[in-house]
């Protein structure tokens, strides 16, 4: 790793410190009387990789929105090449030369490769009729610049999201892009996956290729780009450079993007009461293997416990089994062997909605997908996991009460909303995190998984999250955390347990645990536990 730090820095000197490809200067935009971005600056040079940093709500999505043609600013000036830049639309930026990636891809599943890539521009003969030879053989080559080897023929739907991705990409270069924006691109991939993303954003870097990256990851922002500009409350927060080479250190921005010590957002809980009785247990649990899809995860004999009022942290790489444990307990994967007790009662939930009713609830990884109604209010986002208790018991809501219900959470949570009508989808997505979280404590759950807890939540949220998992268990419930964050583990657990390939290899107070003992536990094929 150090060696390719040392090359990232090589490669951002090759920028001309006074040759400038994208210039802001004082960019403002106002909606309706609320100013989303104010007096903005900041400069991209030709073959360097700028992070553009900040906490949701910070302008981030409102900047890249002005850059790619989606919205014009309220006022600021905008040069790109040394010329006035004012797109009216993303396909003039795109023409101009900048091109957005979007953390949701564009691309149209049913077309290939090469119709992506060239969709609404594809090579014609003299006949007027598409060149398909020629869009091929091109495609063939502009995917080999970014290191995808794949026929340009397959259709899309048939790629990782890692792929496509990378489809994304030489969509941009084919374009002849001098600036491309990737706004949250490895959101969603593997850490194998990310390593060989940054890869081919060196290769763009030292090709001559400006990138803006925009990521929640300050690993990754460390690591790889040249230099950062960090974004707060709609301002300009301030830059930050490497030093004699150096990647900028991770305290260094999050101080910046948050205002405050970095210290403050993975500390330890307090002391809270000691936990209380055993509320669920799990002996010998396993799950049957799909032929269907014969390398999923199965669990392989999992034994642990669960206390009133204490926080398991399950930590494991990817593949390890943790979601799939998860999955098992909540009833929304079918159990081949094993038991589960709850408050000392056998109990074999067969879906979500029996281990509901039971007392379980589920914070799911994916929240998009499988947490929130997008397009629906917070107010039916927050109710939707207890509509008996908001019922009048003539089959009507009791409105009132779950507007009551929904204010309470809202204050005790800090959820930051305009109204309980607002559409969930307009929230960041610590708040977002936040009512799903609410709608937990309005069922008083006795166990309550949170997989992945604060997964594209920006640094100052993390901090509330944590805050509001230790508040529900000084409430008694029984918390279990899984988290591919080893300091978040660490910050939140009273005890923690360590996966692989299905299996428990071990288990320690969270005293005594350390990233580099949790990690070894994680990685090696031996069982481990703390005396």
């Amino acid at each position: 790793m150090a060696s390719a730090q040392a090359a990232t820095a090589r490669t951002g000197a090759k920028a001309s410190a006074n040759e400038v490809l994208l210039s802001v200067q004082g960019v403002s935009k106002q909606f309706s009387g609320v100013m989303a971005l104010n007096d903005v600056s900041l400069d991209v040079r030709p073959g360097e990789i700028l992070g553009l940093l900040g906490e949701n709500g910070a302008g981030k999505s409102t900047l890249l929105k002005i850059l790619s043609g989606v919205q014009p600013p309220s006022s600021g000036r905008i040069t790109f090449d040394g010329h006035d830049f004012a797109p009216a639309s993303p396909e003039e930026s795109k023409r101009l030369g900048i091109v957005t990636i979007y953390q949701e891809l564009s691309l149209i599943p049913t077309l290939t490769v090469a119709e992506n890539i060239f969709i609404g521009r594809a090579p014609v003969n003299a006949l007027g009729l598409v060149n398909w030879r020629r869009m091929i053989e091109d495609s063939r080559q502009i995917i080999a610049r970014v290191g995808l080897s794949v026929d340009p023929r397959t259709p899309v739907s048939a790629l990782s999201v890692a792929e496509q991705q990378l489809v994304e990409i030489a969509r941009a270069l084919s374009l002849e892009s001098r600036l491309i924006i990737m706004d949250e691109p490895t959101s969603a991939l593997t850490e194998a996956e990310v390593q060989r993303l940054l890869s081919i954003m060196d290769k763009l870097r030292k090709d001559g290729v400006a990138i803006m990256f925009v990521t929640h990851r300050l690993e990754e922002a460390s690591f790889i780009c040249d230099r950062m500009t960090v974004l707060r409350d709609g301002r300009l927060a301030g830059h930050l450079d490497r030093e004699d080479g150096k990647p900028v250190e991770i305290p260094r921005i999050i101080e910046k993007m948050v205002g405050r010590a970095a210290s403050e957002l993975y500390a330890r809980p307090g002391d809270r009461h000691a936990p209380g009785e055993t509320v669920l247990s799990v002996r010998g649990l396993r799950t049957a293997r799909d032929p269907e899809a014969p390398h999923a995860i199965v669990l392989e004999g999992v034994d642990l416990d669960l206390r009133a009022g204490e926080i398991l942290g399950v930590a494991g790489l990817v593949g390890s089994g943790r979601t799939e444990l998860a999955r098992a307990i909540f009833g929304a994967d079918s159990i081949a062997a094993g038991t589960i007790t709850l408050n000392g009662k056998p109990i074999s939930p067969q879906s979500p909605a029996d281990a509901i009713e039971l007392g379980i609830g589920l914070v799911p990884e994916d929240r998009k997908h499988q947490a929130i109604f997008a397009e629906l209010a917070i107010l039916t986002n927050f109710s939707v996991a207890a509509l008996g208790r908001f019922s009048n018991g003539f089959g009507f809501m009791a409105e009132r009460r779950e507007r009551e219900s929904l204010a309470e959470y809202r204050k005790m949570l800090s959820i930051r909303m305009a109204s309980p009508e607002q559409a969930i989808e307009g929230l960041s997505g610590g708040n977002q995190q936040k009512v799903i979280l609410a709608r937990w404590l309005a069922r008083d759950p006795k166990v309550l998984i949170v997989d992945e807890p604060t997964r594209g939540v920006d640094v100052g949220a993390k901090a509330e999250v944590h805050q509001i998992l230790s508040q529900l268990a000084e409430r008694g419930i029984a918390v279990m955390v899984i988290s591919s964050e080893l300091p978040e583990v660490l910050a939140v657990s009273d005890r923690i347990v360590t996966m692989r390939r299905g299996r428990i290899t071990g288990e320690m107070p969270a005293r005594d645990a350390t990233e580099e003992n949790l990690m070894e536990l994680m990685a090696l094929d031996r069982q481990k536990h703390a005396p």
